[in-house]
């Protein structure tokens, strides 16, 4: 069996205000871009996961892995032996490990079927979670496990994912957001929710890691119809209209910024 652990990005990421249990009160607007980690998985004696590819350094423990979590997460008979190949950057607002998790239910779904209560069991991995396993363009509120159907006028959509190799953890982001809630998320077809809106975790996002800011110029120089970070970055993605656009933008950049990781897809 093999499943692709879909890039996530946010179209549009408001955050509305701290909770009294710590966490964050958003709105945002889920897509999926279709590449990303792969995952392939055989039956076993028991659990097993192997890492490789160009981002398995930043998984050396393989027990502290959210993949190997989510196994521990689904009853079934038997054990999945599986093998990751980490092509996305890890803490780059990709969603990547929740990617990862989500890939590991659809492929205990293949095999065995899934629990009545998996959107709770997938919850308590991580916030982007739930949305990961189904992996289509969904709206969420609350942390994000709050979920339902999202327009899917952009499927198909060419998107360019650019990080500058630096790697940032969400909770920092959160601390140095300054609590100013900035209003909803708007309604509409995708592309309206995308151009109104905004991800209110940039600013914070930059002023952490400066290199966002660059990436973000860079994007806002090409032919896209927007440009701006995914989740609490540091990767920026750019969307155009034309196969083109993209392919332009991405030689462009690579000839540039070299050092720059990029990935091209469509959203699903």
């Amino acid at each position: 069996m093999i499943e692709t652990a879909y890039a996530k990005i946010n179209l549009a990421l408001h955050v509305r205000r701290r909770r009294d249990d710590g966490y964050h009160e958003l709105e945002t607007l889920f897509a999926f871009v279709d590449a990303g980690d792969v995952l392939s998985a055989r039956s076993g004696e028991r659990d097993e996961l192997r890492v490789f590819g160009e981002f398995a350094g930043a998984l050396s423990d393989p027990f502290a892995n959210i993949a190997m979590q989510a196994l521990g997460a689904l009853p079934r008979p038997g054990g999945l032996e599986i093998e990751l190949e980490k092509n996305l950057p890890v803490a780059a607002g990709l969603g990547g490990g929740s990617a990862d998790a989500g890939a590991v239910f659809r492929l205990v779904e293949q095999a065995h079927g899934l629990p009545d209560d998996w959107r709770a069991r997938a919850a308590k991995l991580g916030a982007d979670v739930p949305a990961c396993v189904e992996s289509v363009t969904c709206i969420g509120r609350g942390t994000g496990t709050e979920l339902e159907p999202g327009p899917g006028d952009l499927a198909g959509t060419h998107v360019l994912l650019v990080n500058p190799r630096v790697p940032l953890s969400t909770g920092p982001v959160f601390a140095a957001w300054d609590g100013a809630d900035r209003g909803a998320m708007p309604q509409g077809s995708a592309r309206e929710i995308a151009l109104a809106g905004r991800n209110d975790l940039e600013a914070p996002a930059a002023s952490i890691c400066p290199p966002i800011a660059d990436v973000l110029a860079a994007l806002s120089g090409t032919d896209a119809w927007l440009a701006r970070m995914s989740g609490s970055g540091a990767t920026c993605f750019a969307l155009y209209d034309d196969a083109q656009g993209l392919r332009e933008a991405s030689d462009r950049l690579a000839r540039e910024q070299s050092d720059w990781w990029q990935m091209q897809g469509r959203i699903r």
